[in-house]
């Protein structure tokens, strides 16, 4: 009889996904809050794979346990084997050119503003594909996240089997309204309430250092948790910001915001980043050829 018609001897799927974790912290608790199950739900999988195969997987020992040689030799396989099928599974949706969802990740300030007020009009264009807009940023596991895409400042390290698609440059500069720019500074960007943001908490500093004064300080300073809330507060009147394109392309267009001190490249680019060509996937190239459509270089802003 062929061997494809033998039956498989396995414990079942989710008993070996809970004793990967759990060998893999060598901690039946950590399993458990790593998959949101009980102790007691990590122990007894445990237990069902020891029954079936006839053998112990750990040493309990004051509380704690060790993989034995059977256990470290189960872990290989099984961590390779669930490696190898999350892979396929995510190789499947991902080129699966039918699906009518794109998942996108996006850094929260640049979705919020910028790529989210232009998803209308993606959305007139192809109406038969879904964007499932994730809001992160930073570094990315496509894989791991199920994302198809990532859109980020590349200020980080990428992995070396990602495709990076550069979408434009990045340039910074003082931004506010032409209302406060008038009333409170004149020219004295000190005379200035300071916006800053935890997420780029040097903004400032380099702007200074790419002016050559260093040494110069505001009259007062007010600091919010994200990059967006400090470009907000700007806007509603509450001081001055680095901002920088193509975040606030669109506030600069409409003059709800201006840069009277002009704006400089400040070394970054904004990126795609998919983990293939993204002509391989026709809903990856539909959007990533509509997003490079949107981008346009970025220049200095004429000084007031």
């Amino acid at each position: 009889m062929s061997n494809n018609h033998i039956k498989r001897r396995l414990p079942p799927l989710g008993a070996l996904t809970a004793f990967e974790a759990a060998a893999r912290h060598q901690s039946f608790s950590r399993a458990a809050q790593e998959l949101h199950l009980t102790h007691g739900a990590i122990s007894r999988a445990v237990a069902q794979i020891e029954e079936r195969i006839g053998v112990d997987l750990f040493l309990r020992r004051n509380r704690r346990v060790y993989l034995t040689t059977a256990g470290q030799r189960l872990l290989k396989t099984t961590s390779e084997a669930l490696d190898a099928l999350s892979h396929t599974v995510e190789e499947i949706h991902r080129h699966d050119s039918a699906s009518p969802f794109l998942t996108v990740s996006c850094e929260p300030s640049l979705a919020m503003r910028w790529l989210m007020p232009r998803l209308g009009e993606f959305r007139e264009r192809c109406p038969e594909l879904n964007i499932d807009l994730r809001m992160a940023g930073g570094s990315i596991d496509l894989l791991s996240e199920n994302c198809d895409i990532a859109i980020r400042r590349m200020d980080f390290g990428i992995k070396e089997n990602y495709q990076i698609t550069t979408l434009c440059s990045e340039w910074a500069g003082p931004v506010c309204t032409k209302v406060y720019w008038d009333k409170h500074i004149r020219q004295d960007v000190s005379e200035a309430n300071w916006l800053h943001s935890r997420t780029r908490p040097n903004a400032w500093d380099d702007w200074k250092v790419s002016q050559g004064i260093e040494k110069l300080t505001p009259k007062s300073e007010q600091h919010f948790d994200h990059f967006f809330y400090a470009l907000q507060a700007a806007q509603d009147q509450l001081g001055i910001a680095i901002g920088s394109t193509p975040l606030v392309a669109d506030d600069l267009q409409t003059q709800r915001l201006i840069a009277p001190l002009g704006m400089q490249p400040t070394g970054y680019n904004y990126a795609l980043l998919t983990r293939d060509d993204p002509n391989q996937d026709p809903r990856v190239a539909a959007f990533s050829n509509w997003l490079m459509a949107q981008t346009t270089p970025c220049y200095p802003v004429v000084r007031l």
